[in-house]
């Protein structure tokens, strides 16, 4: 039986996506190439990154157009809604919409510091007074906190 396709990035997915949005534009399968094998051990493929840009080209995460002889491929989907995206199908899926026991969870995780639970706290003290219109659309787009 056939797995059934995902609407979510794979693990591999995401780290491509994430090198497209780091990038000023559209990218070869090679420019991808490169940066993957900085990150990956062992090397991976060319025809390797060529399928995997394909695949997430069907699934609708890239879209695909002609550069010359070759295709350059750019995300579909600006980084933050595709991070939103997965944290609300993680949320519902795993934690039953309890966004208490997920930030529990991540909290115990990744073991924040000190500056860290201060800027936490900040943002739920932003996200507390924000106005009741944005609670509909899923709020604001989340701030980068500064690394300290």
């Amino acid at each position: 039986m056939a797995r059934p396709r995902q609407e979510q990035p794979t693990p591999a997915e995401l780290a491509v996506l994430k090198i497209l949005w780091e990038r000023p534009g559209p990218s070869s399968v090679r420019d991808v190439l490169e940066a993957v094998n900085r990150q990956a051990d062992p090397p991976r493929a060319y025809t390797s990154v060529m399928s995997l840009l394909n695949v997430m080209t069907d699934k609708g995460l890239l879209r695909r157009s002609p550069h010359g002889r070759a295709f350059a491929y750019e995300p579909v989907a600006p980084r933050e809604q595709t991070l939103r995206s997965l944290l609300g199908e993680t949320l519902k899926r795993v934690y039953d919409g309890s966004a208490s026991l997920l930030v529990a969870h991540l909290l115990d995780q990744s073991r924040p510091t000190a500056n860290e639970l201060d800027q936490i706290r900040s943002l739920l003290d932003a996200y507390q007074s924000r106005p009741a219109e944005d609670d509909e659309k899923g709020g604001a787009p989340c701030r980068r906190s500064p690394r300290r």
